[in-house]
């Protein structure tokens, strides 16, 4: 059996980061703060989660930038958990997981949450992969290229 390079050490930018976000806990931690919630109680709460599970993926979270804790906005003595840029950039992939479950995981009949536009209240549209050009693109439309095949060598 192949042995896997250290997660700092993988060429694969899908494999770094389920090495980060790739437990259950992780994503569904994002979507609540996402959806409001900012405190490890509500977090606590509504996930059902494990204590131990909670504090240590929130750690996890906070560690590599996606999460960060900051002072309660009440003023009391707690703290909250809030995105950080790096963690708002991850809205997309939460979304993508989001519609592709609302396709495949539901009858049509079956209740559901739907995202919706805050400001207008209607559905928000399905995502799509564009090209540079503006066409849409398939998984048969693209392929993966390392980096370092793509620059130059320097001449010394």
């Amino acid at each position: 059996m192949a042995q896997r390079k250290p997660p700092s050490q993988a060429e694969c930018p899908v494999e770094r980061t389920v090495d980060i976000l790739g437990d259950e806990w992780s994503l569904l931690i994002l979507r609540d703060v996402f959806d409001g919630l900012r405190r490890f109680g509500e977090l606590h709460k509504n996930l059902g989660v494990a204590r131990n599970i909670l504090s240590g993926r929130l750690r996890n979270l906070v560690a590599h930038g996606i999460l960060e804790t900051v002072a309660a906005s009440d003023g009391s003595a707690f703290h909250e958990y809030a995105l950080t840029p790096k963690g708002k950039d991850l809205f997309q992939v939460i979304v993508a997981l989001r519609q592709w479950g609302e396709h495949h995981c539901f009858q049509p009949d079956e209740p559901r949450s739907r995202l919706v536009d805050a400001e207008h209240g209607r559905p928000v549209r399905p995502l799509e992969l564009r090209a540079e050009d503006g066409r849409a693109l398939a998984c048969s439309d693209a392929v993966v290229k390392k980096v370092s095949e793509q620059k130059p060598r320097r001449k010394r």
